[in-house]
C-alpha cells in the first residue's frame, strides 16, 4: 500500500508538470489539486483499514495501480452506479462470494439489505425486488435498473434478465436503494443494481476453474486480464448446465463477457463491453399450493398427466387452431427456451482541461427469444438501442468544493414478437399464431446533478430528471371461430408520457466514525405496452387511461464505522406510491384490464453489519448480517371481481401487498486464518430466514415462513504466497443443510367469490389455484477448484 501511495504521489508531481499553464485557468487548477488531494488522502486512509462495504457517497478514489507499478487508465466523469453520492448503498465484493458456488446471482445480490431473491421462470433465471420493487413479477426485473459496469443491461421496456452472464465473472455488485428516477430514469421505483466485472489488474494473468454439485450441475470457466499504463482488460467465459431438482428444468447455457479501458492519450479514453450468452432451459409448470404439498418437486411428471399425483398441466388444443384441448405436463409438451442475449456497448471520454469530462456511451442489445413455455409460445425479436452523451465538471461554486453533472439520454427498442397456439407435437408443436405486436417504445430526456460540499463535514446533493416517453405498438389478434371465418383485430395503441424526477440529500460527517444522512426522492415507470390493448371497459382498444406509476420516497439512515472492526449500516424509508399497475376484471362477460391502484405505502428499517468481534485472539473471524422489514399495504384501492353474472367491488384498503416479504434476514459467521501455514484456510456457516407473505390482494393465502442454512470451507490463498498451492482455491459447500422444502417462488393468486352469496371464496378454493409456485432447491452439495498461470 506505501507503494502504491508513492507511485500515485509521483504520478500527481508528473501530471502537474504535463499540463501547460496557459490550459488551464485558476478554477480548474484548483479543482485538479482538490482532485489529487482526496485520491492521496483516499489511499492514506486505506492504511488505517478498508473502507466500509456500505456506502453514501465516498471521497474519490486514487487512480489504480498494476503490478509493475504503472498508473492504469481511470475515468474521470462522474460514474452513475459506483461511489454514488446522494444515496443508500451497498457493495458487496467478490470476498463474499468468490468460493461459493455462485449458480445464479441470487447468491451475490441477497447479501445486501433490502433486497429479496426468488426463482424466476427457468432454473438459472432470478426474479430480484428492492424494497418489494418487483414483488409481483415471477421472472427478471422490473421496477428497477440494472447495469454491467455503468452499461445498461434494462432494455428500454424496463425488462432485465439475471440468466445472461455467469456470476463468477464479477468483482463487485453495487445495491441503490430507493426511488432513483433522477438519477437512472424510466422504471428505476426501487433503485438500482451494478455488476463490476473483475479488472485485469486483479486477475493479471489467466484463471481456470471448474464446479460441480447435485443435479448435474457442471461449470467450467477461465479469466483472461491484464493491465498496463495505457489499457486494462478481463475476458471471461464459461458453459455451464444441470438437470434440476425439480422434473424438467435441466438446462445447458454457455456466457462470454468482456470488459476494456484503453488510454489513448491524456485526454481521450475508451471502454468498451461485450456480453453474449445463449442458452437451452427446460421448464416445469407452476403447482397449485396443493399440487407443491403433494409433488413440490414434480417427480413422475414426465410421463402422462395423470401417472403422478400434483403434476401441473397446461390445456393445448389438439389441432393447434380451435376445437378439442387436451392436458398435457411440462415434459409432454416439451417447455423451454432457448434465448440469445447480445450487448455491445461503447464509451468515450475526453477532458476539457482539468476540470471538465465529456462522456459519450451508446449501447445494443438484441434479445431473441424462442419461448414455448405455456399454452401460447412466444417468439420475438427485440433489439434496442441506448444512447448518452454528459459533461462532469469539478470545481468551486459559490466558493465550496463541487461536482456539477448534466446528461442527455435517448433509448430505442424495436420489438417484433409473436404468439401462437401451442400443439401436442412437443417442443415445436406451434400451431396457428394468436397474436402479433410490431412497434417500438422511445424514452429521451435530460437529467442535471450537483453535488457541494457545504462545509468540511457536510455535503448536499439535489438533482433532477425529465424524460418524454412514447409508446407506439399495433397488436394484431387472430380467431379461429368453429366453422367460421378466421377474423383478425387491429390495435393500435400510442401512447405518451411526461415525468419530472426530483431529488435532495443530505450527509452530515457527524464524528469521524458517524456519518448520518437524509435524503428524498422520486421514481415513476411508464406502463408495458401489452397492458395498453384492453380498455377499463373490458373491451379491445387503446387503454388511454392507464398512467405512469409514481414513487415518492424518504430516506433517514446512519453508518458507523471503527476502522475495520466494525461498521454498522441502518436505514428507515417511507415511500409513497402512486397509480401501481395492477390487473383488474372488466365485469362479465368481458376482458381483464390493467389499471391503477390509486394508493400505497411502503415503508421499512434495513440494517446492515459487517464485525471483526475478536480482532487480538481470533483475528479471521467474522460476522456479516443483514436484516431487513418491509411494511407494504394498500391505502386506496377497489379491486373488482367477476363470478358467473356478477361483478362486485372489494375494497383492499390496508391489507398488505401480496408478493412482499414482510421480513428476511442473512446471517454469515465465517473464520479466513490470516496468516501462517494456513493462511487462506476457511469456512463460514449462513442462515437464511424468510417471513411468511401474502399471495393474493385479499391476503386469504399466505407463503409460510422458512429457514435455510449453508455451509462452506474453502482454502483460498493470497496472490503473494510461495509454493504450487498458492495458485490454487479450493471449495466445498453445502445448500440447504437441514433439506428443508420451501416455496422458491409464487406468482399472485387472483381473488374469486360466490355468484349467489357475494362472499369471496377462502384460501382452500385459493390453494387449487394453478400456475402459481416453484420449489426451491433441496439439499445439494458443491464442489470447485480453481488455479492460476
Amino acid at each position: 500500500m506505501l507503494t502504491s501511495l508513492l507511485v500515485t504521489a509521483s504520478a500527481v508531481a508528473l501530471s502537474s508538470a504535463a499540463v501547460p499553464p496557459q490550459r488551464v485557468d485558476t478554477d480548474a487548477r484548483r479543482a485538479e489539486l482538490l482532485r489529487q488531494r482526496a485520491a492521496i488522502d483516499a489511499q492514506l486512509q486505506a492504511l488505517d483499514g478498508p473502507p466500509p462495504s456500505s456506502s453514501e457517497g465516498q471521497a474519490a478514489k486514487p487512480a489504480p495501480v498494476a503490478g509493475g507499478g504503472d498508473i492504469v487508465v481511470t475515468a474521470r466523469a462522474l460514474s452513475l452506479t459506483t461511489e454514488v453520492a446522494g444515496q443508500t448503498v451497498t457493495t458487496i465484493d467478490d470476498a463474499a462470494f468468490r468460493n461459493t458456488p455462485a449458480t445464479t446471482i441470487a447468491d451475490i445480490v441477497k447479501l445486501s439489505p433490502g433486497v429479496a431473491v426468488i426463482q424466476g421462470n427457468g432454473p438459472r433465471d432470478v426474479g430480484v425486488s428492492i424494497r418489494g420493487s418487483n414483488a409481483r413479477n415471477s421472472f427478471g426485473a422490473r421496477n428497477i435498473q440494472v447495469f454491467e459496469d455503468d452499461f445498461p443491461v434494462t432494455q428500454p421496456d424496463g425488462l432485465a434478465r439475471f440468466d445472461l452472464t455467469d456470476p463468477h465473472a464479477y468483482g463487485a455488485v453495487d445495491v441503490v436503494r430507493g426511488p432513483s428516477s433522477a438519477r437512472y430514469g424510466n422504471y428505476a421505483l426501487g433503485g438500482a443494481i451494478n455488476f463490476r466485472t473483475r479488472r485485469g489488474r486483479d486477475i493479471d494473468g489467466l484463471e481456470v476453474g471448474s464446479d460441480f454439485g447435485g443435479d448435474g450441475y457442471a461449470n467450467v470457466y477461465a479469466t483472461l486480464g491484464d493491465a498496463g499504463p495505457r489499457y486494462e482488460y478481463s475476458l471471461f467465459a464459461s458453459l455451464a448446465g444441470a438437470d434440476g431438482a425439480t422434473g424438467h428444468t435441466g438446462y445447458q447455457t454457455g456466457t462470454i463477457n468482456a470488459f476494456g479501458t484503453f488510454s489513448l492519450d491524456d485526454d481521450d479514453r475508451v471502454a468498451v463491453k461485450v456480453i453474449y450468452n445463449e442458452g437451452e432451459f427446460r421448464l416445469a409448470t407452476r403447482l397449485s399450493y396443493a399440487q407443491y404439498f403433494a409433488n413440490p418437486y414434480q417427480q413422475g411428471c414426465d410421463r402422462a398427466a395423470a401417472a403422478a399425483p400434483g403434476c401441473g398441466t397446461i390445456s393445448v388444443l389438439v389441432n393447434g387452431v380451435n376445437g378439442a384441448r387436451v392436458a398435457q405436463t411440462a415434459a409432454e409438451g416439451g417447455l423451454a427456451r432457448n434465448d440469445r442475449r447480445t450487448i455491445v456497448g461503447t464509451r468515450y471520454e475526453h477532458d476539457f482541461g482539468a476540470a471538465t469530462t465529456w462522456r459519450t456511451q451508446a449501447t445494443f442489445d438484441s434479445r431473441v427469444v424462442n419461448q414455448p413455455t405455456s399454452a401460447t409460445p412466444f417468439k420475438g425479436t427485440l433489439d434496442s438501442y441506448n444512447m448518452t452523451s454528459d459533461l462532469t465538471h469539478r470545481g468551486p461554486l459559490l466558493g465550496m468544493d463541487a461536482t456539477g453533472f448534466v446528461q442527455l439520454f435517448y433509448n430505442y427498442l424495436d420489438n417484433q414478437s409473436f404468439s401462437f397456439n401451442k400443439t401436442p407435437a412437443g417442443r415445436n408443436g406451434f400451431g396457428a399464431p394468436t397474436q402479433t405486436v410490431f412497434g417500438d417504445i422511445r424514452n429521451m430526456g435530460v437529467r442535471a446533478r450537483e453535488e457541494l460540499q457545504l462545509t468540511r463535514d457536510v455535503r448536499f446533493v439535489a438533482g433532477i430528471g425529465a424524460e418524454r416517453s412514447i409508446i407506439d405498438v399495433r397488436q394484431t389478434g387472430y380467431a379461429y371461430p368453429i366453422g367460421l371465418t378466421p377474423t383478425l383485430t387491429v390495435i393500435p395503441a400510442e401512447r405518451r408520457f411526461w415525468n419530472v424526477a426530483p431529488e435532495a440529500a443530505l450527509f452530515w460527517q457527524a464524528l469521524p466514525q458517524v456519518r448520518l444522512h437524509a435524503r428524498v426522492g422520486t421514481g415513476y415507470g411508464i406502463p408495458q405496452a401489452g397492458q395498453l390493448f384492453v380498455t377499463p371497459d373490458g373491451t379491445i382498444g387503446n387503454n388511454v387511461a392507464l398512467k405512469a406509476q409514481r414513487n415518492t420516497g424518504i430516506d433517514i439512515g446512519a453508518t458507523l464505522t471503527l476502522g475495520d472492526d466494525l461498521t454498522v449500516e441502518v436505514t428507515g424509508y417511507h415511500e409513497w406510491f402512486r397509480n401501481e399497475l395492477v390487473s383488474q376484471s372488466g365485469g362479465v362477460n368481458l376482458l381483464a384490464y390493467t389499471s391503477n391502484v390509486p394508493r400505497s405505502v411502503h415503508r421499512g428499517v434495513e440494517v446492515g453489519l459487517d464485525w471483526r468481534p475478536l480482532r487480538r485472539w481470533l483475528p479471521g473471524a467474522k460476522l456479516q448480517a443483514s436484516y431487513s422489514y418491509n411494511d407494504h399495504h394498500y391505502t386506496d384501492f377497489q379491486e373488482r371481481l367477476t363470478a358467473g353474472s356478477v361483478s362486485r367491488l372489494f375494497d383492499r384498503d390496508g391489507n398488505a401487498i401480496p408478493g412482499v416479504i414482510p421480513t428476511f434476514v442473512n446471517a454469515r459467521v465465517a473464520y479466513d486464518q490470516p496468516d501462517g501455514l494456513l493462511r487462506g484456510l476457511g469456512g463460514f456457516v449462513e442462515v437464511t430466514y424468510r417471513d411468511g407473505y401474502a399471495l393474493d390482494n385479499a391476503n386469504l393465502l399466505s407463503v409460510p415462513a422458512y429457514t435455510l442454512a449453508n455451509l462452506n470451507l474453502h482454502y483460498d490463498p493470497p496472490r503473494d504466497g510461495d509454493g504450487p498451492w498458492s495458485r490454487i482455491s479450493l471449495f466445498a459447500s453445502v445448500q440447504n443443510l437441514f433439506d428443508r422444502t420451501y416455496v422458491g417462488s409464487a406468482s399472485i393468486v387472483a381473488n374469486s367469490f360466490v355468484a349467489a352469496t357475494g362472499i369471496q371464496n377462502g384460501a382452500a378454493v385459493l390453494r387449487n389455484t394453478t400456475g402459481t409456485i416453484y420449489a426451491g432447491q433441496p439439499r445439494t452439495v458443491y464442489a470447485g477448484i480453481k488455479t492460476r498461470f
